[in-house]
């Protein structure tokens, strides 16, 4: 599609960037960085031929307050919002849209899990470091895997909603996939925050357009802001898993405890105290407007006990953070498979059906060998009925053709699990699911 054929809000927006970039240091900042690590994702969008999720966009106002100041990016946030979100729906009418954004959609939920996993590694590095400067490389490496995570959960919910207005669009009439996508609301500009540093070290790690390099490559870029913050003297470490408030995507971070780990056998009263301080701090970031480091919070959270779901959702409703209730489930759905049926078991539990049906449904948005080799490592341990739950859930909400090639791992094993799930649901998918396999090559 040439400039010209582009729709004109699109066209506008591409206009509105060139310009905004004019106004930067190009060889500095978060400009820097994104030019560093996908020269060819900036020039489409400069072109007009991608429109950049909101973060990058976020990023470079942030850059932008480094020469003009926060109030003047702060003005200009207001425009580039607007320009940007009608960018995307006339982007999104293209032919195809729905499918480039599901697609899009599942590669951006493997980069959350991949970064969810990498804080908890990097996370248990630290608790074990055996000098000043091991623990000081690890929390670098910490904010940028905070920054990693934070950006694809933003991208996460931007890509829903943009798939829920296309739904909303095509009525009842649109394709089955669409029923597998749980949307978020759109996230609200957050401010712009103070500028990052210009000091520099090389990270590794793969990720996503705009976000990282193949894992085999190292690039430098501005690292994201390590600040002390002042403790939260109401708020009990120990109660909330040893966590202390930390800046994400922008606005910096603290040295980084651990993430929690599962408490085994947590009374009633135990569960109740850690989940009002969790509580009473998520206020308190809000309230103060640091959503980056309420965001943060809200990963964290997603990694506690089961147990905790359902009073976690009673207490976020009552303080009327119910949009955080939604973006903690969200975040639920990278835990390992295990610990998301558990979670889902103890929220049917409490009577919130709708709640567990949903992080299921979400959470086997998976590559389908992952989801084959997570049920074979359920059954080997003995855990059949949570095996049965995850391959219930992925049958009925995965086309059949996809769902095939989850027997990749064992086929001698997973295919009759994945008929006898198929058949549960009814005839017809039953059928459907014995031709994908046999046309895969996995079944006779």
């Amino acid at each position: 599609m040439t400039v010209d054929q582009l729709p004109g809000r699109v066209r506008e927006f591409a206009s509105y960037l060139n310009g905004l970039l004019a106004r930067l240091d190009q060889g500095g900042g978060w400009c820097a960085v994104f030019w560093q690590r996908d020269p060819d994702g900036m020039q489409a969008c400069l072109g007009g031929r991608e429109v950049p999720p909101w973060d990058v966009v976020e990023a470079l106002l942030q850059d932008l307050a480094t020469v003009h100041g926060t109030e003047a990016a702060a003005r200009e946030a207001e425009r580039a919002r607007r320009l940007h979100a009608d960018a995307l729906a006339a982007y999104d009418t293209r032919p195809g849209a729905r499918e480039h954004l599901s697609d899009r959609l599942d590669v951006t939920l493997r980069e959350q899990r991949y970064a969810a996993e990498r804080l908890a590694q990097l996370g248990r590095a630290l608790d074990s470091a055996h000098s000043r400067e091991q623990a000081e490389a690890l929390q670098i490496d910490l904010a940028w895997a905070r920054d990693d995570h934070e950006r694809a959960s933003a991208r996460c919910a931007e890509l829903r909603a943009r798939l829920e207005r296309l739904e909303h669009r095509a009525g009842p009439a649109g394709p089955p996939r669409a029923e597998t996508r749980t949307v978020a609301p759109e996230p609200a500009p957050a401010p712009v925050p103070a500028p990052a540093p210009a000091k520099q070290r090389k990270r590794r790690r793969g990720s996503a357009r705009f976000a990282g390099l193949a894992e085999d490559e190292a690039a430098p870029g501005a690292v994201p802001q390590v600040v002390p913050q002042t403790p939260e003297a109401s708020v009990s470490e120990a109660a909330i898993g040893r966590r202390t408030p930390r800046g994400a995507r922008f606005a910096g971070a603290v040295e980084a405890p651990v993430r929690p780990e599962p408490v085994p056998a947590e009374s009633d009263e135990e569960s109740g105290q850690a989940v009002a301080a969790a509580v009473e701090m998520l206020e308190r970031l809000r309230a103060e407007g640091r959503t980056g480091e309420a965001h943060a919070l809200l990963a964290e959270v997603a990694h506690w006990p089961a147990a905790r779901f359902p009073l976690l959702a009673d207490a976020l409703q009552r303080a009327g953070l119910g949009a955080d209730w939604a973006t903690l489930l969200w975040e639920a759905v990278s835990l390992p498979p295990a610990r998301l049926v558990a979670a889902a078991d103890a929220l049917t539990a409490a009577g919130r059906t709708d709640d567990g049906r949903q992080i299921l449904r979400q959470g086997v948005a998976r590559p389908a060998p992952e989801i084959g080799e997570a049920v074979l490592a359920l059954d080997t341990e003995g855990r059949h009925r949570e095996a049965r739950a995850l391959l219930d859930t992925y049958v009925q909400v995965r086309p059949p053709e996809e769902t095939a090639h989850s027997a990749e791992p064992d086929p001698q094993r997973l295919v009759p699990l994945l008929l006898r799930s198929a058949q549960q649901i009814s005839d017809q998918r039953h059928w459907d699911l014995l031709h994908a396999l046999r046309v895969a090559g996995l079944a006779s």
